[in-house]
């Protein structure tokens, strides 16, 4: 299933091949599991930096990037990316723009890693690395 970086507009479309993204949706900033989604992810900010991710939160009163507290008016990215009936959603986008995941429940960093480092032009970076 590909992802279509022009549906998601200009502003993700900059990560192409630099950076996967983490789109993370709640029905609103203050759903329990987008909550604890985002206290998650903020344990291991090394790890997503590691690996270039970029996260995007969105709510249905507006949407913000990373783990900033300043929210912005709501966009076409959560219209088009959320069924109305989805409480919460995790999706991954690799650097090539592709969905490498997508799931209705909290994800934990040791599978979002493992999906992330189980991928091709990961394990690139890791034997450039070494």
């Amino acid at each position: 299933m590909l992802f279509s970086i022009t549906l998601l507009g200009q502003d993700l479309e900059k990560h192409q091949w630099k950076n996967r993204v983490l789109l993370i949706y709640g029905d609103d900033r203050n759903n329990a599991d987008f909550l604890k989604q985002m206290k998650i992810l903020s344990k291991d900010k090394e790890g997503l930096l590691e690996r270039k991710l970029r996260i995007y939160q969105f709510a249905k009163n507006g949407f913000t990037t990373g783990f900033n507290k300043v929210w912005f008016s709501p966009n076409s990215l959560y219209k088009n990316n959320v069924n109305n009936d989805d409480g919460f959603k995790v999706i991954l986008i690799g650097l090539d723009g592709g969905i490498k995941l997508a799931q209705n429940s909290i994800l934990s960093t040791e599978k979002l890693f493992a999906i992330i480092d189980g991928m091709p032009m990961r394990k690139r970076e890791l034997n450039k690395k070494n």
